[in-house]
């Protein structure tokens, strides 16, 4: 996947939207996963079985907006049908098993979705820049990640993997600007800083990682994030897409796109 000087330099940051560019194709995004994950749910039409599982994992840098495209990813979802999961540093019991092992109990079943803030990843990313995994344990999580999305895709899980990516510029301005925000400074915290500090290593580690557990059973999708509009209809749409193309690679029916006026969002 990675070529000469790594896809991340190849990605175009000025890709932009205006507000209401931005609401539209969000409205038309939502509206369209709405009634794909009803459907997946058995809640309506006339699919002979719940549907797959969807799991959406979210990496990216420290204020890429991941916060933000989750919001609207599953704002026109009923909370009974969604379930989101944040992953920080892992607990000493935690620590105790495999790293693997803390993600399962949020995975979901047929017919659920859930939506990972952060995931197994940081194995080959923060545990590997921070020294919290030996060499050993990192450059083995490549072939254990892919194994075991293999394994879920085989079961029949659609998986859409994302990584937001922003340039360090950008990155520093939204640091500041939270800095200033009381009601956000909560978001803003010393490992950002000391994160940021380590960017160039991130980076490798980022497309190492990129490069070694992009996969057919689930491939990343790099975000452009200097324009929060931009990535979080990418987001949006991308996950419409890939539940489109899991169903019917699935050979299941795919419903189609309602009219507009008939599409609720709320």
């Amino acid at each position: 996947m990675a070529g000469k000087g790594g896809v991340l330099a190849g990605l175009d940051l000025s890709l932009k939207l205006t507000p209401n560019q931005e609401a539209a194709r969000l409205a038309a995004a939502q509206g369209r996963l709405l009634q794909l994950r009803l459907v997946l749910g058995g809640l309506i039409g006339d699919l002979p079985q719940l549907g797959p599982p969807v799991c959406v994992v979210f990496e990216g840098w420290d204020a890429s907006g991941k916060g933000g495209a989750i919001k609207r990813l599953v704002a026109p979802l009923d909370p009974r049908h969604v379930r989101v999961a944040q992953f920080g540093a892992p607990s000493h019991d935690e620590k105790r098993h495999h790293f693997l092992w803390r993600f399962w109990p949020a995975l979901p079943g047929w017919g659920g979705m859930a939506v990972l803030d952060r995931s197994w990843y940081g194995r080959v990313l923060v545990e590997r820049v921070e020294g919290f995994a030996t060499e050993e344990q990192w450059r083995r999580a490549y072939r254990e990640i892919v194994g075991f999305e293999r394994t879920l895709a085989d079961e029949g899980m659609i998986m859409v993997k994302f990584w937001l990516h922003l340039s360090s510029g950008e990155q520093l301005r939204r640091f500041k600007a939270r800095q200033r925000d009381p009601l956000k400074t909560w978001k803003l915290t010393a490992e950002d800083w000391r994160n940021r500090e380590k960017r160039r290593q991130y980076e490798a580690a980022v497309e190492e990682m990129l490069d070694r557990t992009d996969h057919a059973a689930a491939p990343w999708v790099l975000v452009e994030a200097e324009d929060k509009r931009w990535a979080r209809v990418k987001v949006a749409e991308s996950v419409v897409g890939a539940i489109e193309v899991g169903m019917t690679t699935r050979n299941l029916p795919v419903p189609p796109v309602p009219a507009a006026a008939a599409v609720r969002t709320g």
